[in-house]
């Protein structure tokens, strides 16, 4: 199976930059694609942004697209959101998730809380 622990979360001004990390061990990391996820106070989890297994290909929601960009190390094993320009309502939890199948989120981090400090 595969492991994921997240960091880089923490207080961060409207306007600010942060970027999240996400350590992966287990199964061959550069098989399988990633995302982050994230989750609001008293909100359900949605899609963030999305990369593909080499690193080629992301995607990303409405809501970061401009603002937020999705990377991966396949040597590193971790996966990347480096976040600018951060709004109040990117206050949540963030998570990020193996596709180890197509289409399925089949592994997930603890998170780590991203919250505004002003």
């Amino acid at each position: 199976q595969v492991q994921l622990v997240e960091s880089g979360g923490g207080l961060v001004q409207v306007g600010g930059s942060l970027r999240l990390s996400c350590a992966a061990s287990g199964r061959t990391f550069s098989s399988y694609a990633m995302a982050w996820f994230r989750q609001a106070p008293g909100k359900e989890r949605e899609f963030v942004a999305r990369v593909a297994l080499s690193g080629d290909s992301t995607y990303y929601a409405d809501s970061v697209k401009g603002r937020f960009t999705i990377s991966r190390d396949n040597v590193e094993n971790t996966v990347y959101l480096q976040m600018s320009n951060l709004k109040r309502e990117d206050t949540a939890v963030y998570y990020c998730a193996a596709e180890l199948r197509l289409g399925d989120y089949d592994c997930w981090g603890q998170g780590t809380q991203v919250t505004d400090s002003s």
